[in-house]
């Protein structure tokens, strides 16, 4: 028996080449599953997605999905794609093995922690209080840099990664520091400021929160101020009525994932990349 993709729905097409299409994955006429294969990832038209790949649970565990995936990767370079990316649930084994298999490299993690009823405690020493204008319009500047600079190190053209950094920063923060719904806190040691984060609702209201993002001043690194910059989080986001906390950590940052995972931290989501050859 021969696996096989179909179109299920048209193709779409967006500005600057950016495109998708969702198949049926296919057992000679029979249909054993579904998947979107996309080319509309931030990093433009070269690099492509494969979405939702799932196999229908009686045909599992005979390489259906693998051949579907395969398939994907062909038509991701006749769109002329060079790379390809997956993210798996955590709690897929399946999706995990057929990812090693067919050689993706793991870039990065989706992480979430249940947040406890009490707020946790703080270093002897260290508090924390809300960012200041000024300190606000410094950061801007500096993020809107450091946040292109990330996009182009892994590979966007340096014209589009800064054009991506001033469209995320004004969608996400209309109003700057005002934005409904959002929080920056300074973390101080001893009276000093030694590190900020950044979080902001997710989903409905009282959901959950999410870090956008969260740094320790150069100068203060290596004396466990990250810790509490984390913990800083979780007391902002309790105060506010949230039970869940997210974040996203790439796979080359092992110091920071080393202390998610020690704070409570579960992965949800393995993201990968590989490049079609």
């Amino acid at each position: 028996m021969t696996t096989t993709l179909r179109p299920s729905g048209p193709l779409q097409q967006s500005g600057g080449g950016g495109r998708s299409r969702p198949y049926e994955v296919r057992v000679n006429s029979r249909r054993v599953g579904a998947l979107l294969i996309a080319a509309d990832t931030p990093f433009g038209p070269t690099v492509g997605e494969i979405r939702d790949l799932a196999v229908d649970e009686p045909d599992r565990r005979r390489g259906r999905a693998t051949v579907a995936a395969l398939a994907a990767e062909e038509v991701l370079r006749g769109w002329g794609c060079h790379r390809v990316r997956i993210s798996v649930p955590a709690d897929s084994p399946g999706g995990l093995r057929l990812a090693a298999a067919l050689g993706y490299a793991e870039s990065g993690r989706n992480m979430a922690k249940e947040l406890p009823q009490d707020p946790p405690a703080l270093s002897e020493g260290v508090r924390g209080r809300p960012m200041t204008p000024g300190e606000y319009a410094a950061w801007d500047v500096r993020a809107r840099e450091e946040y292109a600079a990330s996009w182009t190190a892994r590979g966007m053209d340096p014209e589009a990664a800064r054009a991506k950094s001033e469209a995320d920063h004004d969608a996400q923060l209309p109003q700057g520091l005002d934005t409904p719904g959002v929080t920056f806190a300074v973390l101080e040691a001893a009276g000093t400021a030694v590190g900020y984060v950044w979080l902001a609702r997710s989903g409905e209201e009282g959901a959950g929160a999410y870090v956008y993002d969260v740094a320790v001043a150069e100068e203060y690194r290596g004396r466990g101020h990250g810790r509490d910059l984390m913990l800083l989080a979780e007391r902002t986001a309790i105060a506010q009525g949230h039970r869940l906390l997210a974040l996203h950590v790439f796979a080359d940052n092992a110091p920071a994932l080393r202390l998610y995972e020690s704070l409570g931290y579960r992965t949800t989501q393995v993201n990968y990349a590989k490049e079609l050859l």
